[in-house]
C-alpha cells in the first residue's frame, strides 16, 4: 500500500507538469500562426494552395516556398473573412520529405506549416531499382487480382457446390424411397 504522502507528492508533480507543459506553447503562441497547406501530401509539380489567418483581416504577405524550389509567392485576402490564401508549384525536382512553408504578414506575425513530398521527382530511383511485387498486409483490395488464387478459389467452391448439390439429391432420393 502507497504511503499518503507519496499520493500526494505524485499529484502534486503531475499537476505541476501538466500546467508547465499547458502553460508553455501560449508563450509563443503570438510569435507564430499556423499555415494550412492543401494538399499536405503533394508530388513535384503539383499546385499547393496556403491559407492563414495571421495576417489578420485585408492582411498580406509573403510566402517562402524555397525548400521545394517554388521560391517566393504573394498571399492576399481570400473569400472568407480574415484569411489570407496564396498559391506556389512544387518544383519537379524536389525530392521526398517533410518541407518548412513559412508565410510573413505585414502586421508582422508569420505562419509555419509541413508540406510533405512525395515519390517524383529526378532523383527518384530507377523503376529497377524501385520495390515490386505484392505487398502483403493481410488486408485485400489493393493490388492486382493473382489468376492462379481465382482458380483455386473457385475450384474449391465449384467442389464445395458440386458436393452440396449431391448430399441434397441423395437426401431427397432417400425421402421418396421410404
Amino acid at each position: 500500500m502507497r504511503s499518503p504522502a507519496r499520493l500526494v507528492t505524485g499529484t502534486a508533480f503531475t499537476v505541476l507538469a501538466v500546467g508547465l507543459t499547458t502553460a508553455a506553447p501560449s508563450a509563443y503562441a503570438g510569435e507564430f500562426g499556423r499555415l494550412e497547406i492543401t494538399p499536405a501530401t503533394a508530388a513535384p509539380g503539383a499546385t499547393v494552395t496556403v491559407n492563414t489567418t495571421a495576417c489578420g483581416p485585408k492582411g498580406v504577405g509573403i510566402g517562402d516556398a524555397n525548400s521545394v524550389g517554388a521560391g517566393d509567392f504573394e498571399v492576399r485576402p481570400g473569400t472568407h473573412k480574415e484569411v489570407v490564401v496564396g498559391q506556389f508549384t512544387v518544383a519537379r525536382d524536389t525530392r521526398p520529405g517533410t518541407y518548412e512553408i513559412i508565410v510573413s504578414c505585414d502586421n508582422g506575425k508569420d505562419a509555419v506549416g509541413d508540406l510533405e513530398v512525395i515519390g517524383g521527382g529526378k532523383h527518384e530511383k530507377p523503376d529497377h531499382e524501385r520495390p515490386s511485387g505484392h505487398v502483403r498486409t493481410g488486408v485485400g483490395g489493393s493490388v492486382e487480382p493473382d489468376s492462379t488464387r481465382i482458380a483455386l478459389g473457385a475450384g474449391v467452391i465449384g467442389t464445395a457446390a458440386a458436393g452440396g448439390l449431391w448430399l441434397m439429391r441423395r437426401r431427397s432420393a432417400g425421402a421418396e424411397g421410404s
